[in-house]
């Protein structure tokens, strides 16, 4: 996520990654290692490097302002930090996250749909 996002504000502003690597001081593969999320945590200091070189802040760079978190209602406590670890650490990769969350909505746009439809269909499928 963080390297997905980093992508995007890095091709707004016109950077490549040797670009922005230089503009904000740190190294180009490592830069590159977290674009392609082959490492996942930067740390701090890097992370307020380069979103000041992108002329945004850490939450911005992260997808995570203030504003957004308020909008959706949504706290990303310790419990949501601990079942997404979880999951990592059981081997859940983001497009296994993904297709599950497709499925829920899915789910969700299913069960509410009026009954009358899902009773026509399933009598058709009796006939």
């Amino acid at each position: 996520m963080v390297g997905e996002r980093l992508r995007e504000l890095r091709q707004e502003k016109g950077y490549s990654i040797s670009e922005l690597a230089e503009l904000a001081g740190v190294s180009k593969s490592y830069l590159s290692y977290i674009e392609r999320d082959v490492q996942k945590n930067p740390s701090l200091q890097f992370l307020k490097k380069i979103a000041s070189s992108l002329e945004t802040d850490v939450e911005g760079l992260l997808g995570t302002s203030s504003s957004d978190v308020q909008s959706k209602d949504f706290v990303f406590d310790d419990e949501w930090s601990n079942l997404l670890n979880k999951a990592i650490n059981e081997g859940m990769s983001k497009k296994d996250f993904k297709e599950f969350r497709d499925y829920l909505k899915f789910k969700k746009w299913k069960e509410a749909k009026p009954d009358s439809t899902n009773r026509s269909q399933e009598d058709k499928l009796n006939d």
